[in-house]
Order: C-alpha cells, then structure tokens, then sequence
C-alpha cells in the first residue's frame, strides 16, 4: 500500500519526460483545489457564526452574588451553549484538515515532491 501511494506520488510530481503525468491528473488537480477552497470557504464562515453564537465564560454576576458552582455551570455541555462550543472545535479539526490537504496537494501539483 505505501509503495503504490509513492509511486503515484513519484508519478504526479516527477518532470521527466519518459514518465509523463497521466492526463486525468493533469485535469482533476485544479478541480480539486477549487473545490477544496470551496469548502475551506464555507468552513470559515461557519467558524465565524459559531464564535459570533458562543457567549462569554463569566457575565459578571458571579462576583456579585458570590456564587461559584451553580447547577447551570455544572451541566454546561448539555445546554445549546455547550454544543456551540462543540462544534467550534470539530469546525476547527475540518479546517485544519483541509488547510493540510490543499497544501499537500498543492505541493504535488506544483512537483515540489
């Protein structure tokens, strides 16, 4: 399995002219870098939305009242709140992942490899 992956690997990104790129790599590269930009796209906004719905950790309350463990505080991951933060991270995770993508294949592509 990881020698045919560094083969195709070899193959993408080798500029010799007895081994050419096949064609559909040639041709499927810039579409896939589109669209991966297309989803990096709507990720992002995604993230904006989610930090824009989360609210503050503290509200300035506490202090007053003196209050330190409340029952809403305890069950925090239960609450809509709780899966904003949620989603937060895994939006995170998929960005991060596509941002590796992209520049692994932009890589490729461009025969750094």
């Amino acid at each position: 399995m990881l020698h045919s992956i560094s083969s195709f690997i070899c193959a993408v990104g080798s500029n010799d002219e007895q081994q050419a790129t096949a064609d559909w790599i040639v041709r499927s590269f810039p579409i896939i870098k589109i669209v991966l930009v297309c989803i990096l796209t709507i990720l992002a906004i995604a993230m904006i939305i989610f930090v824009l719905l989360q609210k503050s950790n503290t509200n300035g309350i506490s202090a007053i009242s003196g209050q330190t463990d409340t029952f809403y505080n305890k069950n925090k991951g239960a609450t809509l709140q709780g899966k904003v933060k949620v989603l937060t991270i895994i939006d995170a995770v998929c960005i991060l992942v596509v941002c590796i993508t992209y520049l692994i294949l932009n890589t490729i592509f461009q025969g750094f490899i």
